[in-house]
Parts: structure tokens; C-alpha cells; sequence
């Protein structure tokens, strides 16, 4: 399969799955049949491109890489809007990696809106779009014979979704829950070893984990968007993230951390998510947690989940939930997804 790739975004995630095409572009032939292409790329601080003929990605890397504009690259066009990129480039896969927004998902999407309605294939990491309208996407996807795979929208490169495609088949999900935020793991991590939440919150802050304005992270946000995803993916339901019961780390204090765990339990911002009866139940809350449970030894920046499954039980994935070349491996998993099974995740 050939894969003509039109970039919507071209920021850290969008650049660490063009170093992965580079890097793998051998073995990606050999093993997968995988042919590639970059055919457009579009970012709203470095410009844009449209070649039919294909743009060198390389070059593309070390321009964006060294904050200057991708319109002095050789192309058939320059100057386009995200949305006419999409529409006009020739392009048969989107690679959709602009800002989150899980207020209303804009602008990601209207991008996979409108590529998906072309027949276009989207691979993504943005999670506003998949947290709030998951199904009509995938409905779409399906109606016009294109696939939607959004991996890096939780866990980054971290097997999830995919575990139930392949290793996991034939599993069916009962309850989940999981370390879904690794910058509040982050701070919790530093608080045990002695930190306030103040002081542990500016180093994240210094180390690039957290934001200026860390509420997303912090409030539990970010959290409960994931878990809408992983509930409606792997659950059958059909909630947002403002259906999740929700409360962050703010209020947690260095007594709280020490009285935890001179019970033998550590302290860990968990979402969960379980079917009760014909409801589900979500919560992103400060839990608890024994030593026993494998969540409660998931330390710094680090990112998990347990599923309880109805073949093996309970079935723990750890790994990174960030991180450039980690979030553009997601990425890269989901275009050999599209082409080695030509299947969209189905889940009833």
C-alpha cells in the first residue's frame, strides 16, 4: 500500500513520526509493503506545502526544526489553508496533529470531518475531536470506506485500543482504570519524596511537563478526556468528557501522601470506568492505592492501565504517555494498522 500523507500540524508530534518514516522507511517496504509520501504539510506557525510529485521530508524536518518557514521548500503550492490542504492536496491519508480542544474539538474536528468525507484516511493523536464525537466520526469513516485511528489519543505509543485488535481478540473489557496523566504522576511521585504540591508543581513546570497554566492537567482534565475515549471505544458507551465525575490533585498535601503510606498505599490520580447494569460509570479521582495493585508502583511521568477482562482477568500495560518519538510511533503503528489489516476499530 502506498501512502500519499498530507500533515495537518507539524509540531513535535507531526516531526517525531516524519523522523520514524525516515528512519524505518526500509523495513516499513520490506516487511509491511508500506509506501510512502509526503504530499502536503500545513502548519499554522511554519506555513504550508502541496507537491504531487512529494516533498522532501528531510529537508521539511531541519527547516521546521530550526523554527523557519516550510514555503521556501519547492512545491506546486504554498499558502493554503488547512482545510483547502485537506481538499486539495493529493493526498490519501491525513496525519491530523493539531491542538487540543476538548471544549468543542476545533479545529481537529473539522479536519477529519472533511478528510473522512473525501474518502481520506486520519491518523491522529488529538483527542478533543475523539473525546466529544467519536462515534459520528466513526460512522462517517465507515459510510465513505476510510479509516479513523487515533492510538496516541491515549497512553502515546503505549499499546491500548490496539491490545483488543490483536493479543487481546476475542477479550471482552468488564471495568478499566489507570494512570492517565503523567505530569499529576509526575507531582504525586515528588510529593512522596517530600515536595508540596506548589514546589512539585514548578518542577514539572521547569522540566517541561506541565504548562503555565497546568489546569488541564492538574484539575483532572486531560484525564477524563482519555478515559471518555478508552469508555466509549472498549465499553460501547457514548459519553463526553463532561460526563466524567471529576476531581484533581490540587487539595492533596504532603500529610495526605505520608498518612497513605504509613497504610502501605501510595496516592494516584486514577480514571476508571465500568458498565452497572445499562450505565456507565466514570470518575477521574485521587485514589488511594495498596502497594499491591501494579498502578500503585507506576512512578514519575509514567502512564498505565488495568483491564479487567472476561478471558485473563486482569491485564496491566505500562509505558510512556508522551514524548516525541513515543507519540510518533502511535502514529506510525496506526498507518501499518491501516495497512496491514484495513480494518477500523468496531466496538458494539
Amino acid at each position: 500500500m502506498r501512502f500519499d500523507l498530507a500533515f495537518v500540524g507539524f509540531g513535535t508530534v507531526g516531526r517525531g513520526l516524519a523522523e520514524l518514516l525516515i528512519e524505518k522507511r526500509s523495513l516499513l517496504e520490506r516487511v509491511y509493503g508500506i509506501e510512502w509520501r509526503v504530499v502536503a504539510i500545513s502548519d499554522i506557525k511554519l506555513g504550508s506545502v502541496v507537491d504531487e510529485k512529494g516533498i522532501d521530508l528531510s529537508e521539511a524536518l531541519r527547516l521546521a526544526d530550526s523554527g523557519r518557514n516550510l514555503e521556501s521548500l519547492p512545491s506546486q503550492k504554498k499558502g493554503l489553508s488547512p482545510i483547502d490542504v485537506i481538499k486539495e492536496s493529493p493526498s490519501n491519508t491525513i496525519i491530523e496533529v493539531t491542538w487540543t480542544n476538548i471544549i468543542d474539538g476545533e479545529p481537529g474536528y473539522t479536519h477529519m470531518k472533511t478528510a473522512l468525507s473525501l474518502g481520506k484516511n486520519v491518523a491522529t493523536t488529538n483527542k478533543g475531536p475523539i473525546a466529544l464525537y467519536y462515534r459520528d466520526l466513526m460512522d462517517l469513516a465507515r459510510s465513505k470506506g476510510a479509516h479513523l485511528r487515533f492510538k496516541g489519543t491515549v497512553l502515546s505509543g503505549t499499546p491500548a485500543f490496539n491490545l483488543f485488535e490483536g493479543p487481546l481478540s476475542g477479550c471482552s473489557v468488564i471495568s478499566l482504570k489507570g494512570i492517565l496523566n503523567g505530569t499529576t504522576n509526575f507531582i504525586l511521585t515528588e510529593m512522596e519524596k517530600g515536595d508540596d504540591y506548589t514546589t512539585a508543581l514548578k518542577e514539572a513546570q521547569r522540566l517541561g511537563y506541565a504548562e503555565a497554566d497546568p489546569t488541564m492537567d492538574v484539575e483532572g482534565m486531560d484525564a477524563a478526556a482519555k478515559l471518555a475515549i478508552l469508555t466509549n471505544v472498549l465499553l460501547g458507551a457514548s459519553i463526553k468528557p463532561g460526563d466524567v465525575k471529576r476531581k484533581g490533585i490540587t487539595s492533596i498535601t504532603p500529610q495526605d501522601i505520608q498518612d497513605a503510606k504509613r497504610k502501605g498505599e501510595r496516592i494516584k490520580l486514577i480514571g476508571r470506568a465500568e458498565k452497572e447494569g445499562d450505565k456507565i460509570l466514570a470518575e477521574v479521582s485521587p485514589t488511594s492505592l495498596p502497594l499491591s495493585d501494579p498502578l500503585a508502583n507506576v512512578m514519575g511521568v509514567t502512564n498505565a492501565i488495568t483491564f479487567k477482562t472476561d478471558c485473563l482477568g486482569d491485564v496491566t500495560v505500562i509505558g510512556p504517555g508522551a514524548g516525541r518519538r513515543a507519540t510518533g510511533y502511535a502514529l506510525l503503528s496506526d498507518l501499518i494498522s491501516i495497512a496491514s489489516t484495513g480494518l477500523t476499530f468496531k466496538k458494539d
